[in-house]
């Protein structure tokens, strides 16, 4: 079965539709601090008000343990949202309760409301398929249809993700249409040459994408903290860089692998290595052969691909037709270790085709460096939904809609 699109569900004129939105957007002392998911849903919003539906959104913040947590209220976000859609939102400060029940109960045909945040309700992460499916039903007494357009939450079985679609007649929004749009050219019909560039922390994250991709690409590009297991695969020592040295074996498996398949994996040739973790220690560029060759030996700490190594790989990115990139290559958010993620950024934006910049970190990075969104060819809002749709997993939220891959 074909994934289902709003336009399955009909005429919406006056109809309540219950649209689960990711507007877990970063916010520091309630202020917001990158709104690109905001954005992102403004496209289905827009349909849908012009549709003439009524319309109930929401979402999830943070982490909050079942119950309300001021901090992750989602008052801020509901007078953003207003803003970019150019009407007023309201906002009710529970999420089944008196006050939801009052807000939408008040909405016109074209109108808005946002939910307070969905994770203040036990019901909506619980383990228990009957608990969220009794959470889910009490949403679904909101709204006559429900359209699913949170990507960033698609691989998780929660009560507005996967119950929630089976309570009301359900189909996906425009941005879930786009991402998997976009994912399907990743892994079934990509342009040659293919690069892929991974970086974060842990290599262990990483491991299906890897696995998966490699019979794909041309080019898989190393860097960020998990770059430092590949270079001791390597037999390099790495100070006191982060390193899983379970994970040894696993990755010169994967080198032998792409040895046999004809793809190249690029592993860094230098690298920023600093005295300890802060914007202010001391480092050096060293060559990844002798990391430890620096006045803080085997206690430096490798944070960022080197300046060789960055323009390695801006040159094999821009050379590529399609490239998809998950993962800082260093500690971006300190300016001394920000500049290979920097290099990888700027030579997405000269690709000559297809450029996806993965979600989360990365997504972050390219924003807190100065790019703008339309400077890459798709800016995904689910991080570990990419990661996971792109290893080939089960992704419940996106199955109830009809979708098989």
């Amino acid at each position: 079965m074909a994934l289902r699109t709003i336009e399955s569900l009909g005429d919406l004129a006056g109809k309540a539709v219950v649209v689960r939105c990711d507007l877990n957007v970063p916010l520091k002392d309630g202020r917001i601090t990158d709104d690109g998911r905001i954005r992102a849903s403004l496209a289905t919003l827009t349909a849908l008000t012009d549709a003439g539906a009524r319309v109930v959104v929401v979402s999830h913040l943070g982490r909050p343990d079942g119950a309300p947590e001021p901090e992750y209220s989602l008052a801020p976000v509901a007078a953003r949202l207003g803003e970019l859609l150019g009407r007023s939102v309201a906002f009710a400060t529970d999420t089944v309760g008196e006050s939801a029940a009052s807000v939408v109960a008040a909405l016109g045909s074209g109108d808005v409301a946002l939910l307070e945040n969905l994770r203040f309700n036990p019901g909506e992460t619980s383990k228990d398929a009957a608990e969220r499916a009794g959470f889910a039903a009490r949403l679904a007494a909101f709204g006559d249809a429900f359209v699913s357009d949170g990507f960033g939450v698609v691989h998780r079985k929660q009560a507005s993700v996967y119950e929630l679609a089976e309570a009301l007649p359900s189909a996906a929004g425009l941005l879930i249409a786009a991402e998997l749009d976009v994912l399907d050219r990743l892994t079934e019909r990509p342009s040659k040459p293919y690069t892929v560039v991974l970086g974060g922390s842990k290599v262990s994250d990483k491991l299906g994408v890897i696995g998966h991709l490699l019979p794909r690409v041309d080019s898989l590009l190393i860097g960020g903290g998990m770059m430092f297991t590949f270079l001791a695969a390597l037999g390099h020592k790495v100070g006191s860089s982060l390193l899983e040295a379970d994970q040894i074996d696993v990755v010169r498996g994967y080198l032998d692998e792409a040895k046999r398949l004809g793809v190249t994996i690029v592993v860094p040739t230098d690298a920023v290595v600093a005295s300890r973790f802060g914007a202010d220690a001391e480092h050096e560029v060293k060559a990844a052969d002798s990391l430890e060759e620096t006045p803080w030996g085997a206690s430096g700490l490798g944070l960022d691909i080197g300046p060789e190594t960055s323009a390695a790989f801006a040159e094999a990115i821009r050379s590529s037709s399609t490239v998809f990139w998950n993962g800082p290559m260093g500690v971006f958010e300190l300016a001394p270790f920000a500049e290979g993620t920097r290099a990888v950024a700027a030579a997405l934006t000269e690709v000559d085709g297809l450029s996806v910049v993965g979600g989360g970190d990365s997504a972050a990075a390219v924003r807190a460096l100065g790019f703008a969104d339309e400077q890459f060819g798709h800016i995904s809002t689910g991080g570990g939904a990419s990661l996971e749709f792109l290893e080939g997993k089960s992704l419940p939220g996106l199955e109830v809609l009809g979708w098989q891959q």
